[in-house]
């Protein structure tokens, strides 16, 4: 696997990627991955994508770009549990156990780090006067029209940066 590791920090090809998931899927899962892999940049904010009827692979290139080679192993692990999952006609979701128990053996991360550029201020803040939870919007949204869960009125809060 670290000979697949040196080329993927020479250049991030398909090729690559395809050897990568391959050698993934051997070491940690002891089957074969016999469907295609590669790099989707119209991935904005999951690291990767199973598909269901093609058995193929996505995954983010923003993932190695940002946080390298370990953060993507563990995302091809996610991944791999999905598809090996579906293909033995186990529980293949995010919420079915057979998903959480593989992904917990293989050492997969649940969720991608953030890919998003965004920084805390670039977030509208409002809070709750009933239970004063806090939510972070990338868009203003109208206190008058939307509520909190509670039923309480949301404000705007004033951001001290």
């Amino acid at each position: 696997m670290n000979s697949y590791l040196n080329q993927l920090s020479e250049e991030l090809s398909d090729d690559t990627l395809q050897q990568l998931v391959e050698d993934v899927s051997l070491t940690f899962f002891n089957k074969p991955f016999k469907h295609r892999a590669v790099f989707n940049s119209r991935l904005r904010t999951t690291g990767g994508r199973y598909h269901l009827n093609t058995h193929n692979l996505d995954f983010n290139p923003k993932v190695y770009q940002k946080y390298g080679d370990e953060e993507l192993i563990n995302v091809i692990k996610h991944e791999l549990c999905h598809y090996h999952l579906h293909l033995d006609g186990q529980g293949y979701r995010h919420r079915d156990i057979d998903f959480k128990l593989l992904l917990k053996q293989t050492g997969g991360s649940r969720f991608v780090k953030p890919l998003s550029d965004y920084k805390p201020e670039d977030y509208h803040q409002y809070v709750c006067l009933k239970c004063e939870t806090l939510f972070l919007r990338k868009r203003r949204i109208n206190v008058k029209k939307y509520r909190c869960r509670c039923g309480g009125a949301l404000k705007e809060k004033e951001t001290a940066i």
